[in-house]
């Protein structure tokens, strides 16, 4: 997989982030015309990539955008279909009418009433699905989405379940995110939320991974 580019973070203006949110609603035209030149510039990049190494990349990062705290999404969904959504819908569609890669889109937090948006606009992708997250339940995001997007994480949580918890404890929320993102046909690529910190238990992280492996086999 190669890419990742950002529409919501700060690096678009060379800014903070709250004076770029601040832009999307005071100086929208401004906006809009950044985003545009940024996405002509990503879509050469992406020439370049394909002219390079074809279909043999399997999936573009569309974007790294963070849009979700741990409580709620940055934008209101209708800011976002105004702002964000057309840049998106621009990058995907370029990737699926030149290429056979997937669209991939990295985003923390809770991101739930994006999550249709996101599919709509073509992404085929979401990672890291922060489980921990508000309106984030595995059980929910298979209810609402299962088989329409792939999920690329929520495996096991990094927040609470792989720093704090018992490796039994581990290996059965392991077991238990498996069975659910497996529930339904469309696509569950299995890791953790997101980075092992350093002072996780190793004997949490082999629980992790022997679980995966041998709950993922059933899935």
């Amino acid at each position: 997989m190669i890419g990742l580019s950002a529409l919501l973070s700060d690096n678009i203006t060379q800014g903070s982030l709250d004076e770029w949110l601040c832009m999307l609603m005071t100086e929208k035209d401004t906006a809009h015309e950044m985003m545009g030149r940024f996405v002509d510039a990503t879509i050469k990049r992406m020439e370049l990539y394909h002219q390079a190494v074809g279909d043999r990349c399997f999936a573009w990062g569309v974007a790294s955008d963070d849009a979700g705290t741990q409580r709620g999404e940055l934008l209101s969904p209708d800011l976002f279909r105004e702002m964000i959504k057309p840049h998106y819908i621009r990058l995907c569609e370029w990737v699926h009418t030149h290429t056979n890669w997937k669209t991939y889109l990295h985003s923390c937090g809770s991101v739930y009433q994006y999550i249709p948006e996101w599919i709509d606009a073509g992404i085929d992708i979401l990672n890291p699905v922060q489980i921990s997250a508000v309106n984030m339940e595995p059980e929910r995001l298979m209810k609402e989405f299962g088989g329409k997007i792939v999920f690329w994480g929520g495996g096991c949580d990094t927040q609470d379940v792989l720093p704090f918890g018992q490796p039994d404890e581990v290996r059965q929320h392991v077991r238990r995110n498996i069975e659910l993102f497996s529930s339904r046909p469309g696509g569950f690529v299995f890791t953790q939320v997101h980075n092992i910190q350093q002072d996780v238990p190793v004997e949490n992280v082999e629980a992790m991974f022997e679980a995966a492996y041998q709950f993922g086999q059933l899935a």
